[in-house]
């Protein structure tokens, strides 16, 4: 069975998708960007953007009883090839080794946003 969990204090978008699904053990998780928690995008240097997506990641998977530690892939999405090497140096304080795999995908998004990104994540294993 699918699931949708309730994301009471995650962040909302008015376009047609769920931020979260869950089947079994498996989450996955909608691209999260700079938003606030009523969808509006939050505009800032690059590094803040990554920063309030990722942090909009864990509250999305904290509300389907999850967490960043158990993120299994990340897809991530950098506007300007010429940032990823910030990425690669928040990134780390995020997720540790063993890192989650990772795909980095680069001039793919609109000019709004600097970053996006989404992931498949585990439910906790004190839940399965």
């Amino acid at each position: 069975m699918i699931e949708y969990p309730a994301q009471a204090d995650a962040p909302h978008s008015h376009l047609p998708f769920s931020p979260c699904t869950r089947f079994g053990d498996l989450i996955f998780v909608s691209g999260q960007a700079s938003v606030d928690s009523a969808g509006a995008i939050v505009t800032d240097t690059f590094e803040g953007e990554v920063r309030r997506s990722i942090d909009n990641l864990r509250r999305v998977l904290e509300s389907a009883g999850s967490g960043l530690q158990y993120v299994v892939q990340t897809r991530n999405y950098v506007r300007d090839p010429a940032d990823v090497a910030a990425f690669n140096r928040i990134y780390p304080e995020y997720f540790r080794p063993p890192f989650p795999a990772r795909t980095t995908i680069t001039n793919c998004l609109p000019e709004v946003l600097k970053y996006e990104i989404e992931c498949v994540a585990v439910m906790p294993p004190a839940l399965r």
